[in-house]
Parts: structure tokens; C-alpha cells; sequence
């Protein structure tokens, strides 16, 4: 018991300390901003964009043994962005693209607001399973979902907690957090290599990030209720350090001028994909406002910046985004009244 004590690790970021170092000075020290903007804070990296035990895997000779993976694949990526700040340097191999672009696509689901997305959807599923099943099929539905056969008074706490705005509270265990951000991560992936990448050098203004760095830039066609996503959006961008912005771009573009039967398409693709279309480009101040507003626009509780640079900072700043998609509509406003939606409202 004394020797887990010794290498447990109690706090685990889900933004990497070695990536948050990129924002800090020499100290280590970064700028915290709590959106919408009321409350700020100067600390040291390992204080933000972290939880207690967040990784922590229950049964395990060492629990927190997923923090050694995560470190083993942020360590690779951070050996690609010192490549990458050298400008005019080596173009990334195929290897060390794939590597990145997976460290992307993990990055972009590791965060609480991923977890806390995916127990506010399960927990509308499970409000109108059970209320459009009935306050008379609970004890059927708690059987086949929850393995037990419930009385009288569990079956009612299950209805009303079930059948209450929102639904049941959910807490998904992080052995399941894990498993599925790390699928998503894989499925994601191909998207992020799909897209030509343009590296962006700042010597005269600087970027910001946050707790949910990696940001889908809308198509301006869209209608703002769209969602957008990895395989939608016209751009990703993803602020690597203070000085250095990846943006990717829209792949559809070669589709729309070559058409989507022209054999050369493929071609086009794998090019792609290779990092061929690639580039390398000079700040401007429009490119160094667009990456900052839209790391802004996609935080999710806190922007991170350098302590001396608060002016890069939106002035208007959004309300928190504790998820990252929600049920809306149709059965999820529904009042359940305890009768059935299909069959009968009671047996003959």
C-alpha cells in the first residue's frame, strides 16, 4: 500500500503540462482566464488543465498507468513541434505526421467536457427509454438494462430520477472515458491527415490556448444551429506554442475543383496525406486574430495564455461550454406523465 502511495499520481492533466509550458515563461508560470472573462489568475503549468485521479483505473497493479501512455505519446509530439519551429527544417516524415495528427485527434477528446458530453447524451437516452416505456414497464427496463429485478420503492426512485429534466445522473467511470477517447482518437484521425497543414510563425503577436485547444472553424454557408465536425469544418486550428499555429485545411476544396469521379482525386489524396501540400507561412495580424478567436470560441471553462499576453486575449469572451453537443427537441422536451408512448396506457 505505501509503495502506490509513493507512484500514484494524483493529478492528471488533460492538456499536457509539456504543451502548456509553449504558453508559459521561463517560470513556468501561465495566465488562467475563467470564462466568460470575470476571474483571472497567474500559476504555474501544473496547476491547470487537471482533475484528481482523472485517469485513474480501479484493479490495476498500477491504476495510473494510463498517465505513462498519455506521457509517451505527448513526449513524441513534442519532439515533432521542436521540429516544426524550425523554419524551412526537415518536412515531417510519413511516420512522425501520423503521430501527430493521432496526438491532434486525441487532444481533441480527452477533456471533461468530452466525458461530461457523453453522460449528458446517455443520460437523455436513458430519460426517454424509460418514459416512453411507462412507469408500469420500469421494473422491465431496469431487468434488461440494469441486471436486477427492482420493488415497488426502487422502481419509483428510478422513475423519477430517470423521468427528471435531464435525466439520471451519470457518471461514466474512466476506465470507459478512456476506452472511448482513445477510440475516438483512432476514428478521428484520418480526418486530421486528410487536411493540407500550414504552419504559421509569430515573432510580432502571439496565440493564445485553452483547456480544449483544438478548434473546427465553421464553413461560413453554415447555419450557426449546424454542428460541425471533424470531417465539416473549413478549418482546424490548434495554437502548438505562443509563436507557432498549425491550421488545416479543407480538403473539399479539391473535390469542388477536380470533381468527385476525376481519378486524379486519389492521387490528390494520398499527396495529401503525405504532407506534400504542406506549407509553411508568415504571421499576419488577421491569421494571428483568427486562430485567438477561435480558441476562444471552442474553450471549454479556461483560456491559458503568456503572462505578458493579455492583449491577444478576445475582449468578448463566450459563457462556458461544458459539453460539446446536446439532445434538442422533440423527445427530450417531453414531460413524462408515466403513460406508455406505445401500446396501451394500461393492461386489460
Amino acid at each position: 500500500m505505501a509503495a502506490e502511495k509513493q507512484t500514484t499520481k494524483k493529478l492528471h492533466h488533460f492538456v499536457p503540462q509539456a504543451y502548456l509550458r509553449g504558453f508559459a515563461n521561463e517560470k513556468e508560470r501561465l495566465t488562467a482566464v475563467r470564462l466568460p472573462g470575470d476571474h483571472s489568475f497567474t500559476t504555474i503549468v501544473r496547476n491547470v488543465a487537471a482533475q484528481m485521479h482523472f485517469h485513474r483505473v480501479e484493479g490495476l497493479d498500477k491504476p495510473d498507468e494510463f498517465e505513462d501512455v498519455l506521457a509517451s505519446i505527448e513526449g513524441e509530439a513534442q519532439a515533432i513541434i521542436r521540429k516544426l519551429e524550425r523554419r524551412g527544417g526537415p518536412r515531417l516524415t510519413d511516420v512522425e505526421r501520423h503521430t501527430f495528427a493521432f496526438y491532434i485527434a486525441l487532444q481533441a477528446v480527452r477533456g471533461p467536457e468530452t466525458r461530461r458530453t457523453s453522460e449528458t447524451m446517455r443520460a437523455n437516452i436513458v430519460r426517454i427509454e424509460v418514459g416512453a416505456g411507462g412507469r408500469r414497464n420500469v421494473g422491465a427496463w431496469a431487468k434488461e438494462n440494469l441486471g436486477f429485478e427492482p420493488n415497488e420503492e426502487q422502481e419509483e426512485r428510478i422513475w423519477q430520477e430517470a423521468t427528471q429534466e435531464g435525466g439520471p445522473p451519470i457518471a461514466l467511470p474512466n476506465v470507459a472515458h478512456i476506452k472511448h477517447m482513445m477510440h475516438m482518437a483512432e476514428h478521428l484521425t484520418k480526418y486530421v491527415l486528410a487536411r493540407p497543414w500550414v504552419m504559421v510563425h509569430f515573432t510580432k503577436r502571439s496565440l493564445i490556448t485553452s483547456d480544449a485547444p483544438v478548434s473546427l472553424v465553421r464553413k461560413p454557408d453554415d447555419d450557426a444551429w449546424m454542428g460541425v465536425g471533424f470531417a465539416t469544418a473549413a478549418f482546424i486550428t490548434f495554437p502548438l506554442t505562443r509563436r507557432l499555429g498549425l491550421l488545416m485545411g479543407d480538403p473539399m476544396k479539391f473535390v469542388a475543383e477536380l470533381g468527385a469521379d476525376d481519378p486524379k482525386l486519389q492521387v490528390i489524396g494520398n499527396s495529401v496525406r503525405s504532407g506534400k501540400f504542406d506549407l509553411v507561412q508568415e504571421e499576419t495580424a488577421a491569421l494571428a486574430k483568427f486562430f485567438n478567436e477561435h480558441t476562444t470560441d471552442s474553450a471549454s471553462q479556461y483560456l491559458f495564455h503568456h503572462p505578458d499576453d493579455q492583449r491577444y486575449v478576445p475582449e468578448e469572451l463566450p459563457e462556458p461550454h461544458l459539453v460539446t453537443m446536446s439532445m434538442n427537441g422533440g423527445l427530450t422536451d417531453v414531460e413524462w406523465d408515466g403513460t406508455p408512448m406505445f401500446g396501451p396506457a394500461s393492461e386489460e
